[in-house]
């Protein structure tokens, strides 16, 4: 008798090469917060060996002749051994080979260089930073860019080079999408803007600047997490330079945050973020580990889930009415006196701001839009790495009126260059237009949502993305699920109308 292809020699395999990434990432998470300083050079090599072997056992003969029982290798077309499969079976073959295709584009020698200059130009960064130092970064920043382009050519590409990065983060989605949907953005929140900025109405963001200790205010930001859903059994909360969450099973996913003393909104915010990226990873399909069904489908709908968490429930009012006492009980001599509509005020001023990771809901869109443009210009040639410090203090004066002093609060503010992760910036807009189709429809489906809310009870807003969002894994495209659940392709309508309502209340 013929012998029955299983799909098991092959999922064992892709789990093998998940353990060595998880390993790598390990690594990665405890070089952001517990790794010693002068263990540096050592680490990048460690992390260059394990990216290396993962990347070689991924495109080696064994996982090759393993794929091309079911698929066609060259094109993606599906054999005929695939017609027995169900369909998210059929899915993980798909999206192996998507993954599989990219991979063997890029030589081995290639995957070791970057990993190593990353590792090193990440630790170099966080000095330069602290150091307000660009020009100590630069070279590092330079090789990263090298090794980029070089990327860009090994992966190829149709129209621009940053095609070939953004489908890393972004499947499917290009420049020529990108600039249109971002220019109507732009437009709109410009001129709402304006209209804030002329209003009469002005917050008192100044109670959230008052001397908070830090050990409270990490303290108040576990227990929202733990209101949240976020397993503490399963993850972590950490101190780090630069807020992220990392995870190398849904049991054991990580989150960072940062906290300042006279910058309340800081650590509370970002709690909330990482927290929606936390219960992203926790609530994928623990059986489909290492395979595509448990893994997220795209960086556009993991920052929809941190800016869902961050803003649509934590700037909404309805979760301080629950929230807010609790944090006056830890807070007495600071807020006992600021009422609820104040504090509601404060966390949702719409200012023009330096820090991207701090920015409002409006100007934080602005803030992404100058990095894609400058990314963009950067990948396609047209300015040299030694530029960057001046033309973003031309973008933010262009963008949002302002000059940074510094290039700590400017070129530098952001880890993800010293990462190699060009393309990435522009999936954070994404995300805040797929969080607000999501809220959206999530209101609909769930009764009574804000009144749950209101009493601090958001375990149904957990389950209800778990079931729609978390457990699929990769097994739809990113619009394509969306458009499974709200019945609409992506579209900025839903995000300017929600912050359009939002803004007119609070700015008369």
């Amino acid at each position: 008798m013929p012998q029955t292809l299983s799909l098991d020699p092959l999922i064992a395999k892709l789990r093998e090469i998940h353990h060595i990434r998880d390993a790598a990432a390990l690594l990665s998470w405890d070089q952001e917060t517990h790794m010693p300083a002068g263990s540096g050079q050592a680490r990048a090599e460690q992390l260059a060996t394990l990216q290396t072997l993962a990347h070689d056992t991924f495109v080696s003969a064994d996982i090759t002749s393993l794929l091309a029982q079911w698929i066609d290798l060259d094109t993606g077309t599906p054999l005929s051994s695939q017609k027995s499969l169900p369909h998210h079976q059929q899915a993980l073959l798909r999206e192996t080979w998507q993954d599989f295709r990219k991979a063997r584009k890029l030589p081995s020698a290639f995957v070791t260089r970057l990993e190593r200059e990353c590792s090193l130009a990440q630790q170099v960064w966080t000095q330069a930073r602290q150091q307000n130092n660009f020009k100590a970064f630069l070279p590092n920043l330079r090789s990263i860019v090298a090794l980029k382009l070089e990327e860009t050519q090994y992966l190829g590409y149709t129209d621009s080079p940053y095609d070939a990065l953004l489908d890393t983060y972004e499947p499917d989605v290009t420049v020529a999408q990108i600039r249109p949907l971002f220019a109507t953005l732009r437009e709109r929140l410009v001129a709402l803007l304006g209209d804030i900025l002329n209003s009469p109405t002005i917050p008192d963001a100044s109670i959230l600047s008052q001397s908070f200790d830090t050990t409270k205010q990490l303290t108040f930001g576990k227990m929202i997490l733990d209101a949240m859903g976020y397993d503490f059994d399963r993850g972590r909360l950490d101190l780090s330079a630069h807020p992220f969450t990392t995870s190398f099973h849904p049991t054991d996913v990580r989150i960072t945050t940062r906290v300042f003393e006279r910058d309340l909104p800081s650590c509370l915010f970002s709690c909330l973020h990482e927290g929606g990226h936390g219960l992203y990873e926790q609530g994928l399909n623990a059986e489909q580990y290492g395979t595509p069904l448990g893994e997220t489908i795209s960086l556009g709908i993991h920052e929809s889930q941190s800016r869902l968490w961050e803003n649509c429930v934590g700037r909404s009012k309805a979760f301080w009415k629950h929230f807010f006492p609790i944090l006056q009980n830890i807070f007495p001599e600071q807020l006992t006196s600021v009422s609820l509509d104040a504090f509601y005020a404060a966390i949702n001023h719409v200012t023009p701001s330096l820090i991207r990771v701090e920015a409002d809901e409006l100007t934080y869109n602005l803030h992404v839009m100058l990095r894609f443009e400058i990314e963009l210009e950067l990948i396609e040639g047209r300015i040299q790495v030694k530029e960057l410090p001046s033309l973003w203090n031309e973008k933010m004066n262009e963008y949002l009126g302002i000059i940074p002093d510094n290039d700590a609060d400017g070129v530098l503010q952001d880890v993800h260059w010293s990462l190699g992760a060009f393309g990435y910036f522009p999936t954070y807009t994404l995300g805040n237009l797929y969080a607000a189709m999501l809220f959206e429809q999530a209101s609909k489906d769930i009764q009574d949502l804000p009144r749950s809310i209101a009493t601090g009870q958001l375990l149904s807003l957990k389950t209800w993305l778990n079931q729609n969002i978390h457990q699929y894994g990769r097994q739809f495209p990113a619009d394509g699920l969306v458009h499974t659940i709200t019945k609409t392709h992506l579209t900025p309508e839903p995000f300017l109308n929600y912050l359009t309502s939002k803004m007119k209340a609070l700015y008369a």
